[in-house]
């Protein structure tokens, strides 16, 4: 790995948001405005993948943008197959999801944690597993967060104070 990859790493996993999103641009991924992303497993092809705006990618998610063909190299001496990735407007992809080629996700989509996106995720739907698969609709998943809202203060030790309280009652 040369010096360059070295740094692009570094910077991917430890610089701030601006620094990671100048990063993946330099790289080649085309970011839309107001994204926040937690990942640096971005392949061997960047230029590959497209986010939209206002798109979250949490920890650990790895974005794939070619398939496996090793089993006919003997036969295919430069077999190939690529794909673009799109993320589209207001999705977020939940902790170490893993994206495959030639997938369009939303836009007004959810992956969930660990899910493998094998395939397009239709607009405004909330998609799970291994291979991800519907689960329910953006209004549906909208209804059960307000359902289990909690109403926190913003300072972190009285919400912590709060938390504790909420959930454990009064046992030590």
């Amino acid at each position: 790995m040369g010096l360059n990859r070295i740094f692009e790493r570094l910077k991917l996993r430890y610089g701030s948001q601006e620094t990671v999103i100048r990063t993946l641009r330099e790289m080649g991924v085309q970011i839309g405005e107001r994204c926040r992303i937690y990942t640096s497993h971005f392949g061997t092809e960047p230029w590959l993948i497209r986010i939209g705006n206002h798109v979250c990618i949490s920890n650990d998610v790895t974005f794939v943008n070619h398939d496996l063909n090793w089993p006919f190299q003997d036969q295919y001496e430069s077999l190939t197959g690529f794909g673009t990735i799109e993320i589209r407007d207001n999705c977020q992809i939940g902790i170490r999801a893993t994206i495959l080629p030639r997938v369009v996700i939303g836009p007004n989509a959810i992956v969930g944690a660990c899910s493998v996106v094998t395939k397009d995720v239709p607009p405004n739907t909330v998609v799970a597993g291994n291979p991800a698969q519907v689960i329910c609709t953006l209004d549906e998943y909208e209804k059960k967060c307000l359902e289990r809202h909690l109403d926190i203060p913003m300072d972190r030790e009285a919400a912590r104070a709060f938390l504790i309280r909420h959930f454990w009652g009064d046992r030590p």
